[in-house]
């Protein structure tokens, strides 16, 4: 059974850490760039949504926020693979989807 793409864009980790992350803890962006051990750029990067989540990342944000590295990893999973749908999509569609013989 093959799955609907979502038309919605999966919102970016960043968006996350910008909109309610670091406004919640009341911290400022140097502050928080710190206390994950990474340039002020690098954050301003994950927060203007123009950097991904790695792994490396997302360890240091789930000790950071205490809900664990996974959640970050799948919410850039999730947008990642949504943007690979919709640049692949044409191309998808002229796939065929193999069956095994009976």
């Amino acid at each position: 059974m093959e799955r609907q793409m979502s038309t919605r864009k999966p919102t970016h980790p960043g968006a996350i850490l910008r909109e309610d992350v670091i406004p919640e803890l009341g911290i400022s962006i140097s502050a928080a760039a710190e206390a994950l051990r990474i340039s002020r750029q690098m954050l301003h990067k994950i927060l203007n949504e123009t950097a991904p989540i790695t792994p490396e990342m997302a360890v240091r944000l789930g000790k950071f926020c205490g809900n664990g590295p996974e959640i970050w990893l799948r919410m850039q999973q999730a947008r990642d693979l949504w943007e690979a749908q919709q640049k692949l999509a044409d191309e998808i569609k002229k796939i065929p989807t193999a069956k095994a013989a009976a």
